[in-house]
């Protein structure tokens, strides 16, 4: 995998779309997995061989699994995947593909992770839980020095989807660093907030239910250290419905930006900025592309099907 990755311009429409004329964008979507997760997988995965475990076991929706499996097969281990009924297509091929042991488990992620975790213990093999790692958060810190050093100016603010919290605590802490005059937004869905809410009351939660689109970020229960390390890496959390993110969706793949509805949050969520007020960048940190073209063209022809 290639780093830098790019940092580039918006497209007009895009800049129209979110009412920002200076909208930039860090292509964590432009690499072989489609995803930025493999930075923060191949350091774990790495930890992992070197202290003799011969597999590593995991849970996801898709692209964290992927992200595994493609360490595994980087360093020389195999790779248990964990997934809930009705992952993505396009995320289960990229699991085969990259030769993972995928197993269907549970309800949602957060039973699978514990279907996950027990196997695990029975085999006498580590859980490599996303967003529970330390040296993920420390690679994650990469892409924000990233930001820094290709923006041109100062950003006014960088808005990156949530999920389990660990991309944007890294991000937010190189920001942090690096650009303090910066607002650092996270984005969640609307239909499952536990990040935020877990944030602004200081202490993790968990939700009984709940569905998004975005299934990068379809946490439930939320994970101790992501909660401890946004508390000072986040200034403001931004829900988006489903429908903004459907719509935020459309107008990336009209614009040529063929990301997946996670990604697309971040699109959404920057609309919700107008406060910050005042000339300068916004950067928008685009997670992956996988995405089935069932749901684009959803969107595309049917967008009062998504809630509000």
């Amino acid at each position: 995998m290639e780093t830098p990755t790019r940092l580039e311009r918006a497209p007009d429409a895009l800049c129209d779309f979110v009412g920002r004329a200076d909208l930039w964008l860090k292509r964590e979507d432009e690499n072989e997995l489609g995803v930025f997760k493999w930075r923060g997988a191949l350091p774990v995965v790495e930890a992992l061989a070197r202290d003799g475990y011969e597999a590593v076991v995991t849970a996801s929706t898709g692209n964290h699994g992927a992200a595994v499996a493609w360490a595994c097969r980087t360093v020389g281990v195999r790779a248990i995947v964990f997934v809930p009924p009705g992952a993505a297509e396009r995320k289960l091929a990229n699991l085969e593909r990259l030769g993972a042991d995928v197993r269907v488990a549970g309800g949602d992620l957060d039973e699978a992770k514990d279907v996950a975790r027990g196997f695990a213990n029975e085999a006498e093999l580590r859980f490599f839980e996303d967003g529970a790692e330390p040296l993920q958060y420390d690679a994650y810190e990469a892409i924000g020095d990233e930001i820094a050093d290709q923006c041109p100016v100062a950003p006014i603010a960088v808005v990156t989807p949530i999920g389990n919290g660990a991309l944007a605590a890294g991000i937010g802490a190189a920001i942090a660093r690096r650009s303090p005059g910066t607002t650092r937004v996270g984005v969640v869905a609307k239909e499952m907030p536990v990040m935020a809410e877990s944030h602004e009351s200081g202490r993790p939660l968990e939700l009984e239910s709940g569905s998004t689109i975005a299934d990068g970020l379809a946490v439930r229960v939320a994970i101790p250290l992501a909660v401890e390390r946004l508390r000072d890496a986040v200034d403001r959390m931004v829900r988006v419905p489903e429908r903004e993110i459907a719509e935020a969706l459309v107008a990336c793949h009209a614009a040529g930006i063929p990301v997946e509805p996670s990604a697309s949050a971040a699109l959404a969520g920057a609309r919700h900025l107008t406060k910050l007020g005042g000339e300068g960048a916004y950067v928008l940190v685009l997670t992956g592309r996988n995405v089935d073209e069932a749901l684009v063209e959803r969107a595309r022809d049917d967008l009062a099907s998504f809630p509000d």
